[in-house]
């Protein structure tokens, strides 16, 4: 799409910070109509659809629209968005194993800013499966280069949770 539609769109996420929860069907109809100006075989389509049902506590029908996007091809930065977002619901719908799956593949993906997204999601969905130690791996992992010390300390602590023999 033109960057005037992505400059409408950013602007109406930026509104959507000041929605009340009452105002959450006026922001999805907001979506609607930026969605309607798309080709109807858009992949943009339903992952912004997906992101404003799931923005406003409705993951069970964000998940559907998220597995349609990805499967009319969204890719790249916001194909990446997608299954993260995809997973965290699949995680708050009771379907965790299901975004553990999906996200585990992103470990190895090449790196971008969503690189620690994409751990601290797949962190909770183990979380969710009783695998903490795993998750917690993760998030320290991702935090330990933010750091201002001990950055080595916790890299090898965050692989000692999951090696062998602990």
């Amino acid at each position: 799409m033109d960057q005037d539609w992505e400059d409408r769109v950013t602007a109406a996420w930026a509104s959507f910070d000041d929605c009340t929860e009452d105002e959450a069907a006026d922001f999805r109809a907001v979506i609607d109509t930026l969605v309607a100006e798309l080709p109807d075989d858009s992949p943009l389509g339903p992952f912004e659809r997906a992101c404003a049902w799931d923005s406003t506590g409705h993951s069970d029908k964000a998940v559907p629209l998220y597995r349609e996007a990805l499967e009319r091809g969204l890719s790249g930065y916001k194909g990446r968005r997608a299954k993260i977002q995809l997973s965290s619901s699949l995680r708050n719908i009771g379907q965790a194993e299901e975004g553990v799956k999906l996200l585990t593949p992103e470990l190895d993906a090449p790196s971008d800013e969503l690189d620690d997204a994409v751990r601290a999601t797949l962190a909770l969905c183990l979380s969710s499966l009783g695998r903490d130690r795993e998750g917690l791996s993760l998030v320290l992992g991702a935090l330990a280069p933010h750091l201002p010390r001990y950055q080595r300390s916790m890299a090898n602590y965050a692989r000692a949770l999951v090696e062998p023999g602990d």
